[in-house]
């Protein structure tokens, strides 16, 4: 499968942004799909992922009440709303496919990695 992040760019503070996620190749509906970020000298962090069918979403502490994931399987995108954005919100943001159905924020569940978009927050 190939997935195509993209929707970042340079905002202020406060702040929001629509992440889009593009999948094309294998069956896009029957997995779970997850947001991770890595910020610069960070180690990659799980923002958010979605099961799915799109009915269960699980959300890292640091985005959770700000950030809202979203899929459209007829349309084989998933998308990533962020709200109220801050300066340490900024960070590359990848999409990923999961090998399983249930939304979990482990990058070892990840089979198919997007590539990166850029997120700054900045004023």
């Amino acid at each position: 499968v190939q997935l195509q992040a993209s929707g970042g760019g340079l905002v202020q503070p406060g702040g929001s942004l629509r992440l889009s996620c593009a999948a094309s190749g294998r069956a896009f509906s029957g997995y779970a799909v997850a947001w991770f970020r890595q910020a610069p000298g960070k180690e990659r962090e799980f923002a958010a992922s979605i099961n799915w069918n799109g009915d269960v979403t699980w959300y890292g502490d640091s985005v959770k009440g700000r950030f809202t994931i979203s899929r459209d399987n007829a349309k084989n995108m998933a998308y990533l709303q962020m709200d109220s954005l801050k300066p340490e919100d900024t960070a590359i943001y990848y999409c990923a496919l999961s090998r399983l159905t249930v939304a979990t924020p482990e990058s070892s569940d990840v089979g198919s990695w997007g590539q990166g978009t850029q997120v700054t927050v900045s004023s």
